[in-house]
């Protein structure tokens, strides 16, 4: 390309030192000039004015020609720079990328901080969620204390005037209800207890008969107004409420029957006295009744059925559903079980499904804790679960009919039978041959 240059250079000075010798000796005329381009002047067609054309753009030409050099010379640069650079590419094409050891594709440090961007985001969020849900709940509790204080200050009030309900409890006192009577007592009502292993006494009511003997009682349904779907601590406590009159409902506590019918070598019998909503009632007692420790899961166990028209619905009971009905549903030998504390047979929980705590198998034939039905008769549309929930006994009602009075109650096994207690000739009969009367 410089090659070039000179000798176009040489070219156009050698036109220009030809032209101006012989533009000295030629004079323009009409008849030996012609005007082509006035540019040109008037030697057309002479050199001379080719030669002043070329004299007046010869230095834009040539510095036109040297920048068009540079031009060419930095485009062969950049052409070579590129060269080089395709075959860089092409060889990071066959071969696998490598960085300096400890630096990260920028692309892949930009992905990170959008994670963690959107994390923090997201967190924020959730933050701003819950803190909107403890305001909430700030709210609603601040409204409860203030209708709790409100309330305290009516019972302030109320507390400022003398009771007019006074509770009569009887001053005898004894291991249970019928050594009280043996004391003396004649007259049903509240008394304190203290079994044998007992660490301090307790309230119960006592039965007690004409002739002396003395029922303490543990249970009692007749309105429904107690809840009975507690949980096992409660169960344990007892819950309800004692009345002089036995008019309200309550469980003694299961802590409190096992101190009562394990403390003595003289057993105890077990009466269930049932009520339906025509007003019949009957009864079913056991011999031998135990209530195991809470570390036994006070489990229920007795000797056998003594008799009672209401029938034996915890030897179980042939629904017809299954072949294996009666032995899955007797309740001999079953711990007690709560929704909370599961000790049943069944694969699910019974006393969740049932509502309440029993002595479930899998899960019962007789269920005297169960819910309150007014009227007596359910269905499986009117149990939460679809399960024969009711205050059922199964040997005397069906399933689907829940009794409108419940109790149970022990009492020592040689005060058994005296003062007209239910007691058929066949079954003391056998109870005398076993030996334990």
């Amino acid at each position: 390309m410089p090659r070039l240059y000179h000798r176009g250079v040489l070219f156009l000075q050698s036109i220009l030192l030809f032209s101006s010798t012989y533009c000295q000796n030629l004079m323009a005329n009409t008849d030996n000039c012609c005007i082509l381009d006035e540019r040109f002047g008037e030697y057309c067609p002479t050199t001379c004015g080719v030669s002043d054309f070329l004299n007046t753009y010869y230095t834009d030409v040539d510095t036109d020609l040297q920048y068009f050099e540079g031009l060419l010379n930095q485009i062969k640069n950049e052409t070579t720079t590129t060269t080089v650079i395709v075959t860089d590419m092409q060889l990071l094409g066959t071969k696998p990328q490598t960085s300096p050891q400890g630096i990260k594709d920028p692309t892949q440090k930009s992905r990170t901080m959008l994670d963690e961007i959107t994390r923090y985001e997201r967190t924020v969020t959730d933050n701003e969620r819950i803190i909107q849900e403890l305001q909430d709940m700030l709210n609603t509790n601040t409204q409860k204390i203030v209708q709790l204080k409100q309330k305290i200050s009516v019972l302030e009030s109320q507390c400022q005037q003398p009771c007019k309900d006074t509770v009569q409890i009887q001053e005898y006192t004894g291991k249970d209800c019928q050594e009280i009577a043996n004391k003396g007592a004649r007259t049903s009502g509240l008394y304190y207890i203290k079994p044998l292993k007992a660490k301090q006494q307790f309230l119960v009511y006592c039965e007690i008969e004409p002739s002396g003997s003395a029922w303490t009682v543990f249970q009692r349904r007749l309105d429904g107004s107690v809840d009975f779907n507690k949980n096992w601590v409660q169960y344990k406590e007892g819950f309800g409420y004692l009345s002089p009159t036995d008019t309200t409902e309550f469980w003694l506590g299961n802590e409190k029957i096992h101190l009562v019918s394990t403390q003595s070598t003289i057993p105890y019998v077990l009466r269930i006295e049932l009520e339906d909503w025509s007003g019949h009632k009957s009864t079913a007692d056991y011999s031998t009744f135990r209530l195991g420790s809470e570390k036994d899961n006070y489990r229920l166990t007795y000797a056998y059925f003594l008799g009672g028209d209401a029938g034996d619905a915890f030897d179980g009971f042939d629904f017809g559903d299954d072949p294996s009905d009666k032995f899955y549903t007797s309740h001999n030998g079953m711990q007690f079980s709560t929704y909370d504390k599961d000790n049943d047979r069944y694969d699910g929980n019974c006393a969740e499904q049932d509502g309440s705590g029993w002595w479930m198998n899998r899960c019962h034939a007789g269920h005297l804790n169960g819910k309150y039905y007014t009227d007596g008769t359910y269905s499986e549309a009117d149990s939460p679960t679809g399960y024969d929930n009711g205050i059922m006994w199964s040997t005397w009602r069906s399933r689907w009919y829940s009794m409108k009075k419940v109790s149970m109650k022990i009492i020592p096994l040689n005060r058994y039978g005296d003062g007209g207690q239910q007691f058929s000739k066949d079954a003391k009969v056998n109870f005398q041959r076993r030996g334990d009367y």
